[in-house]
């Protein structure tokens, strides 16, 4: 975040000390840096969205219920990508687990054309029909009056506190074992506004994790969202727990790694990016001694800044950010830099003293489909009672309608026309 947002920032004096200084005061786990690049590890094939043992059982009780001449010469082919509902696999796997003993018995399915029960074309294609409608029921794991609530926050997930008496680190979708014995650990934190939260901060963190996996020997163990204190002095910054809220509702139900951290926003004061990252190694490397390897030890998970470009551009400002907390940021964490639209991080890199010192612990994401979403235009449309569907997560624009966020608020012009966030 950016320091001279903070109520009380002045600039940095030359070899200031950081005060108060980092917590905890227990070392930070060694970690290699994040490169040299390497190839990614996991390269298992993707599962098909279809079973083709489970094709041919359904296929071979509808065709032996049908006649030769009831538009079936093309039902024996069974190796087909799937156009039909019930064709592919259930979405649950207590929905599919006696699947194989529901069509292994052909019991009270019919076997010939002769049997007495059956007399007409008619009688025929509607068992053909019944048929087809069980094996729909037995094989579709998510139901059409589901579909809307897709995107709130799960049943059994605790929320986030609204004061640090109730605070608890969220670690529901934290890995608790490393499971590619060949590589090490890894969390990536977001610091920032999410006022509100849009698709680029969710896309965001899908970037990074491809970056790991393709290009260095780190597994991505969790994703953290660390929305920013209230004194935090910024247009258009909702109350705390507004966007908290938020971001639970934007990564719960649209993402399987990603959680959200009240910490920093729960403190009585502004917290430096630095102590931020310290607090998230306290509780991860600390109290909860890493994480588990598949020999059963238990090793340190390097912990990494996510940001945009223009939060790394900031870094190069003079008398914004203090030497030692760039040093502390970029030496004992890291960072993931998301390139924005039209910036040039790499030249950047090159000419800041500091990040090139420790441009191997710092890694470029160049987007290769641009996004350039911005908080600082969704609030405007906001205002302005335009559509900002497409652009967040329906439950996000559900919650903002709610609560009337950011309708009677106004920001400078050159602020809304310039937003980055």
């Amino acid at each position: 975040m950016d320091p001279t947002k903070a109520p009380d920032f002045k600039p940095p004096a030359k070899d200031e000390q950081l005060n108060p200084p980092p917590d905890p005061t227990s070392s930070i786990p060694n970690s290699d840096p994040i490169i040299p690049y390497v190839l990614a590890d996991n390269n298992e094939s993707i599962d098909a969205p279809f079973n083709l043992e489970m094709n041919k059982k359904i296929k071979s009780r509808i065709n032996k219920s049908s006649f030769s001449h009831v538009g079936s010469s093309n039902r024996s082919q069974s190796n087909h990508i799937p156009l039909n509902e019930n064709e592919f696999q259930p979405l649950s796997a207590d929905i599919s687990s006696n699947d194989d003993d529901e069509f292994s018995s052909d019991k009270d399915a019919p076997t010939t054309a002769s049997q007495n029960d059956i007399r007409t074309v008619e009688e025929k294609l509607k068992l053909i029909k019944d048929t087809e409608e069980q094996i729909r029921a037995i094989k579709i794991g998510v139901q059409k009056n589901q579909i809307a609530d897709l995107e709130e926050v799960p049943h059994g997930i605790v929320r986030q506190a609204k004061s640090i008496e109730n605070y608890e680190f969220p670690t529901h979708r934290l890995s608790n074992k490393l499971h590619n014995p060949n590589k090490l650990p890894l969390v990536i934190v977001a610091c920032g506004s999410f006022s509100p939260i849009t698709y680029l901060h969710l896309r965001m963190f899908e970037m990074a994790l491809d970056a790991i996996n393709e290009q260095t020997r780190f597994e991505v163990v969790g994703g953290y969202y660390s929305p920013v204190n209230d004194t935090y002095q910024k247009h258009g910054l909702a109350p705390a727990h507004h966007r908290v809220r938020m971001c639970e509702l934007a990564c719960e139900r649209t993402s399987s790694w990603l959680m959200v951290d009240a910490w920093e926003s729960l403190q009585s004061s502004f917290t430096r990016t630095a102590k931020v990252l310290d607090h998230f190694n306290h509780e991860i490397n600390v109290k909860r001694g890493g994480i588990m390897t598949s020999t059963g030890e238990k090793i340190g998970v390097k912990i990494m800044l996510l940001a945009g470009g223009d939060l790394i551009e900031s870094m190069g400002e003079p008398n914004v950010w203090a030497d030692n907390d760039l040093h502390h940021i970029l030496g004992n964490y890291g960072c993931l830099i998301v390139e924005r639209t039209g910036s040039d991080v790499r030249s950047f890199l090159l000419s800041h003293d500091i990040m090139y010192e420790h441009r191997r612990n710092i890694l470029i994401i160049k987007q290769l489909i641009y996004n350039d979403i911005s908080s600082t235009k969704v609030r405007l449309f906001i205002r302005r009672g335009m559509s900002v569907q497409y652009l967040l997560p329906n439950s996000v624009i559900r919650y903002i309608q709610e609560h009337k966020l950011y309708i009677n608020q106004s920001e400078p012009v050159k602020q809304v026309m310039g937003g980055k966030e």
